[in-house]
C-alpha cells in the first residue's frame, strides 16, 4: 500500500500521519532514507488497527506496527518510574499532539516530524537548524531520564560525524550512575552501530569528554595517558594511538570483527606501571585478557573476541616479521593463519599500527602464497605416502627452505 494512501485512510478516520525519525533527518540532510518511521496523530490503537488490519505487532511496553516493511507508532508520552533504560510508563492517547511526542524524543535533530500529506514541517526544537549547523543537543530535560541517551548519543556523532552541544554532555555526564543498569546487550548494539561507522573513534572520544568512558569501556580508557617511545609514536599516548589505528583500519575494512581487534591491540598498555613509561614490555600479552573482559563485560561475539586476542598477542611480532629468522616465519605464519583473525586480518591491524612510521612490512601475501605452494600434495608429490607426524615435519621443512628461498629471490 502506497504511504500516501495510507496518509489519506488515516485522515480520513480522523488521525495523522507523520514521517519521524532518521528517515526524516537523512531527508533534510539530502542523504537517501532507510527505514522510515511514522508516527500517527488523532487516533487510538483499537482504530488504526481496525484501519489496518493486515499490520503486523510488535512491541510489549508499547506497540509498534509494521505495514510492508514501514513502521509506525501511536503518538505517545512517557515519564520516569525508576531507574534504568525500561523504567517508564507510557501513554499512547488520541489527544497527544505530534509536539508532544517529539519533546520525548532524544536529540533536536531526531525531533522533527514531516506532514506526509502537506509535506509541512513539524520543528519545535530547531533540529534543522541544528542539523545545519552539525551539532547534537538534547530535545529536553527527559534526556536525563534515560541512560541509553548516553551511548545513542556517542553512536549519533559517530554516525553523523557531528559535534555535541556542551550542555548535553552534561547531561550526559549527570547518567554516569546509572549507566551499569543497561544491559550488556544494548550497551553492545549501540558499540556495534559505532563500530561500523567512517569513524568509530568519535563514539569513544565524545564517552571520554562526556567522563562516562571508564564505565564499560575501562580498559580504553586506561590508555590515556599511557606514554609511549616519542619517536615511534608522535601520536601522543596509548589512546591517541589506538583511536588513529581503529580509523585506519576502517578506511580498508567492513568487518567488524578486524576492526575490533585493532581497538584492543595495545590494551595491555594500560596495565603498565607509569614508571616504565614510555616502554611497555610484555604488553602484547598482557592484553589478552583485557580483550576478554572488554569483550564479556559487553556482550561482544566470541568470534571478535578472538579475532581480538590474536591481534592483542601477535601484533607485535608482525611488526618485526623480516626480523625473524627463516624458521619463526613459518610458525608465525601457519598460526596466524588459521586463527580467527586470519593473516589478512591481522596484516590490516600492523598496517595500521606501524603506519605513523610507515615501516609496516607484507607478510599476509607471503603467508598464503606459502601454504599455497607448499601443502599436503606438494608433500605427496615428493615424499610419497607418509604418516601424520611425518607429513607435518616435512611441511615445515620444506616451508622454511621456501622462505629462505624467497629471501634470496630479494
Amino acid at each position: 500500500m502506497d504511504i500516501i494512501d495510507i496518509a489519506n485512510k488515516i485522515n480520513n478516520a480522523g488521525g495523522r500521519l507523520y514521517l519521524v525519525g532518521g528517515a526524516l533527518r537523512d531527508e533534510v540532510m539530502g542523504k537517501e532514507k532507510h527505514d522510515e518511521d511514522y508516527c500517527v496523530t488523532g487516533l487510538s490503537s483499537e482504530e488504526f488497527l481496525n484501519l489496518f488490519p493486515m499490520a503486523h505487532t510488535r512491541g510489549k511496553s508499547f506497540e509498534v506496527y509494521d505495514i510492508e516493511g514501514k513502521e509506525f507508532a501511536l503518538a505517545r508520552i512517557d515519564r520516569k518510574s525508576g531507574l534504568g533504560h525500561k523504567e517508564f510508563e507510557i501513554t499512547t492517547d488520541k489527544s497527544i499532539t505530534i509536539e508532544q511526542d517529539l519533546e520525548r524524543r532524544d536529540i533536536t535533530v531526531n525531533s522533527i516530524a514531516k506532514d506526509v500529506l502537506t509535506g509541512e514541517i513539524i520543528d519545535p526544537f530547531g533540529g534543522i537548524k541544528d542539523i545545519k549547523n552539525k551539532i547534537i543537543k538534547a530535545t529536553s530535560k527527559a534526556f536525563a531520564e534515560d541512560p541509553l541517551r548516553v551511548y545513542r548519543v556517542a553512536r549519533f556523532a559517530a554516525q553523523l560525524e557531528f559535534n555535541i552541544d556542551i550542555h548535553t554532555l552534561e547531561l550526559m555526564s549527570s547518567l554516569k550512575n546509572e549507566l551499569n543498569t543497561l544491559s550488556k546487550e544494548r550497551v553492545f548494539e549501540e558499540f556495534k552501530k559505532a563500530m561500523s561507522q567512517n569513524k568509530p573513534s568519535i563514539f569513544f572520544e565524545i564517552l571520554r569528554k562526556a567522563n562516562v568512558l571508564d564505565v564499560h569501556f575501562i580498559e580504553i580508557y586506561n590508555l590515556i595517558g599511557a606514554l609511549q617511545p616519542i619517536q615511534y609514536h608522535p601520536e601522543g599516548d596509548a589512546y591517541n594511538h589506538t583511536m588513529i589505528v581503529l580509523d585506519e583500519i576502517s578506511k580498508n575494512t567492513k568487518d567488524l570483527k578486524v576492526r575490533f581487534a585493532g581497538l584492543v591491540h595495545d590494551l595491555g598498555k594500560g596495565l603498565t606501571p607509569k614508571e616504565k613509561y614510555p616502554h611497555h614490555y610484555g604488553h602484547d600479552k598482557n592484553g589478552v585478557k583485557l580483550v576478554g573482559n572488554l569483550g564479556n563485560r559487553i556482550c561482544v561475539p566470541n568470534a571478535w573476541i578472538k579475532c581480538g586476542k590474536v591481534s592483542a598477542d601477535e601484533h607485535m611480532r608482525g611488526g618485526i616479521f623480516h626480523k625473524m629468522k627463516p624458521s619463526r616465519q613459518v610458525q608465525f605464519l601457519e598460526k596466524v593463519s588459521k586463527s580467527y583473525l586470519g593473516l589478512d586480518g591481522l596484516q590490516l591491524v600492523v598496517n595500521a599500527d606501524k603506519g605513523t612510521r610507515g615501516d609496516a612490512n607484507e607478510f599476509a601475501n607471503l603467508g598464503k602464497k606459502m601454504l599455497q605452494e607448499i601443502d599436503g600434495e606438494y608433500i605427496f608429490k615428493k615424499y610419497g605416502k607418509l604418516d601424520g607426524l611425518e607429513i607435518k615435519e616435512k611441511l615445515y621443512e620444506n616451508r622454511v627452505r621456501w622462505i629462505i628461498s624467497q629471501k634470496n629471490l630479494t
